[in-house]
């Protein structure tokens, strides 16, 4: 494995654990009481109630079918994304939440164990995977094309994701060294 891969896998390792720190909403299906889980304690929650716990709880329970999650469904979004993209002009970038690609890795990963289990349509898996290869391969077109200008990492804050901004910077760095070794050391 390269440098660059070992650092993007250490990066979104690292991401993917404060995603699962941060906080979710859930509407509680039955009445909990006492969880607890190392330093979290959760006290009561009642059947109706509305929760905001940390990421890795509020999916466990919803996986217990004991919470509901309040959050926009993925395919909503991802949908709306790629529509939005694909109205910008090619080096526009349409602003992607910055959990964006954490929430698509963790769908796409549960949408292969639901089909594992019977639980979800080959075909719909597809075409979500599909909508899904759409938009990346859309945004790293762009990204690439705003590499090699004069566009500067500070210019696409709030419209990048931390991992588009690692690769712009990485594309960004590989386009400069070749450009100096095509015109002789001039960037």
């Amino acid at each position: 494995m390269s440098e660059e891969q070992l650092a993007l896998k250490q990066m979104l390792e690292a991401r993917e654990r404060e995603y699962l720190m941060g906080k979710a909403k859930v509407r509680m299906r039955s009445s909990v009481e006492n969880l607890e889980s190392g330093d979290l304690v959760v006290p009561k929650l009642s059947e109706g109630e509305m929760a905001e716990l940390p990421r890795w709880v509020a999916d466990e329970l919803v996986g217990l079918n004991m919470a509901d999650n309040v959050e926009e469904p993925f395919e909503t979004e991802i949908f709306r994304a790629l529509s939005r993209e694909k109205m910008m002009g090619p080096l526009q970038l349409s602003a992607l939440g910055s959990d964006f690609y954490l929430r698509m890795r963790r769908k796409l990963a549960a949408l292969n164990g639901a089909i594992a289990e019977g639980k979800a349509r080959k075909e719909e898996v597809d075409r979500l995977r599909g909508i899904c290869y759409d938009l990346v391969g859309i945004r790293l077109s762009k990204l690439l094309s705003l590499s090699s200008s004069a566009t500067t990492n500070a210019s696409l804050e709030g419209k990048v994701t931390p991992e588009e901004g690692a690769f712009f910077t990485a594309s960004q760095s590989l386009s400069k060294e070749w450009r100096a070794a095509l015109f002789g050391g001039a960037k």
